[in-house]
């Protein structure tokens, strides 16, 4: 038998060890930062996948990406029209007051509300009705089946704490309006914010009492956006940051070679597209006066026809990219497989089409981008341009960072503009609904920023929520995809690669939405 001081020793030794392989720090970078802690004020990636790991909805994904329980433990259908949702008890916001069905009700109020980015999440509800403290009946406007699927975008937000700070309505970033809820936080998940420096550094610590088991071993995360593309890699070549999303293509291969480094690479649900204003009758930032040449199919067409899809893959994308002509990827359920085939580059075409159109000379017209939110979206936008100017148009590229793109895009303030989109239910409702149907009440057509209609599609994808056969229901989804491809409603471009970089000590769930949840993360 081993003598007392030795065991004590041994005893303190495992104890070290222990603590050393559970606790550990995180340092993750990104092109871009999220734009506010606001749960419901950007329905954008890398929003998302920083503040769902302090908020939380009441449906989650597992490592599997199914649907898994999350702040409700069960639902079930009670009625065509109606589902019951039980909550989990016990739960807490980080400053400890309680989590009840007053503050689902709170936050799909907050949710639905103006300024707010996610009313598609829960535009298809006509009333919420309480059962009790931990109880509540879901009434949608038509029986809409994949409901479960939609709650998984919308996190709640304590009733009280938004009271208490001014941030009952959520930051609205079309108009600049911030809150507390920008800077500060109170939700229930596994991670609280620490410290915010927009643009800087925001900081994150495990939630001790969160009501799940920890997973991962990650007990601080530290974010950091770092711009340019060259200083981020130094960063991950250098060891100065562990996670690194995304990867520029043309470095992926340089951090494979790198001993001490690994890349994860996958197909992302998003489609890029490009949108054009179809509603005004003269094009803000255009020099034909009087006129919209967008309202033009042959002018949609031309500039469809106008774009080397091929050579953007290969040079710009460096092969991390999938040409598509659907508004969503094969992986999302409604895909039509017999509807493949894009438009063929034809700069002649063009022309020829411009010309009919009545704009022999082409035209000029501004174009909106990102330029820290996609994989390479600066250099996509410039391609695009160096296109058209080969058919005579002539694009005047406005590509600036997402803090002031996306409050001028929202407002619908552009002509011309790259979008990007995640079918993150994994369902082509998810898309027809925001992008391709008419703006509208509900967070319907919200984020079709052209303001492209017609009527059929609206029809159409109100009967794909409610229909429960599959066959019927995927003959209706490609009906909406033909009528969008013939009218060239928006241009798709390409379904994107996830692009991570990180340490070979580390392991990461990478869900095909590139959201990054911190409480899988072990760091060996």
């Amino acid at each position: 038998m081993r003598s007392l001081p030795l065991r004590r020793s041994l005893l303190a030794l495992a104890a070290l060890t222990a603590l050393s392989t559970q606790a550990a720090t995180l340092r993750v970078a990104n092109q871009g930062d999220a734009l506010s802690m606001d749960p419901h004020s950007l329905n954008e990636s890398l929003q998302i996948s920083v503040v769902s790991n302090v908020y939380e909805s009441l449906v989650t994904r597992g490592r599997d990406y199914k649907l898994a329980p999350s702040l409700a433990t069960s639902w079930k259908q009670t009625s065509p029209t109606v589902w019951r949702f039980e909550l989990r008890k016990g739960v807490t916001f980080h400053d400890g007051t309680p989590f009840t069905a007053d503050d689902v009700i709170f936050s799909y109020e907050r949710a639905a509300g103006d300024g707010s980015d996610m009313k598609s999440y829960v535009g298809q509800i006509k009333e919420i009705r309480k059962i009790n403290s931990h109880t509540l009946d879901f009434e949608t406007k038509a029986p809409f089946p994949i409901l479960p699927e939609l709650f998984t975008g919308w996190m709640m937000m304590s009733k009280k704490w938004c009271e208490d700070n001014q941030a009952t309505k959520p930051v609205d970033r079309r108009k600049g309006i911030e809150n507390a809820a920008s800077f500060r936080a109170n939700g229930t998940g596994p991670y609280r914010l620490r410290e915010r420096q927009p643009g800087v550094r925001t900081s994150f610590v495990r939630h001790g009492s969160h009501w799940a088991k920890a997973e991962g071993n990650v007990d601080e995360v530290i974010f950091t956006p770092i711009g340019n593309d060259g200083t981020r890699i130094a960063a991950l070549l250098s060891g100065e940051v562990d996670v690194m999303d995304p990867i520029p293509v043309q470095d992926v291969e340089r951090v494979k070679s790198n001993p001490n480094l690994k890349v994860l690479q996958g197909p992302e649900l998003r489609v890029i597209f490009l949108g054009m204003d179809q509603k005004r009758d003269e094009l803000q930032f255009s020099n034909i006066k009087g006129k919209n040449p967008f309202k033009d199919v042959r002018v949609r067409r031309a500039f469809y026809q106008a774009i080397d899809i091929e050579t953007i893959k290969s040079r710009v994308m460096r092969g991390a990219a999938v040409p598509i002509a659907q508004m969503f990827p094969p992986e999302v359920r409604g895909f039509a497989p017999d509807l493949t085939q894009r438009l063929p580059y034809d700069p002649e075409a063009s022309k020829k089409l411009l010309a009919e159109a009545g704009y022999p000379q082409g035209f000029e017209v501004k174009m909106n981008c990102p330029n820290d939110r996609y994989v390479n979206d600066a250099e996509i936008c410039q391609a695009v341009a160096a296109n058209l100017a080969r058919v005579g148009v002539k694009i005047n590229l406005e590509a600036e960072t997402k803090g002031t793109y996306f409050p001028k895009i929202l407002r619908r303030d552009t002509s011309f503009y790259m979008l990007g989109w995640t079918a993150s239910t994994v369902d082509a409702h998810n898309v027809l609904y925001p992008i391709m149907s008419t703006p509208g009440d509900g967070g319907r057509g919200q984020f079709n920023l052209g303001a492209y209609s017609n009527a059929r599609i609206d029809e159409l994808t109100a009967a794909v929520g409610s229909e429960t056969d599959d066959k019927k229901r995927n003959a209706m989804i490609r009906e909406v995809v033909k009528i969008h491809q013939d009218e060239v409603a928006h241009l798709p471009l390409h379904q994107q690669a996830l692009l991570w970089g990180l340490k070979k000590n580390i392991e990461v769930v990478q869900w095909p939405d590139n959201i990054m949840p911190w409480k899988f993360i072990q760091v060996k």
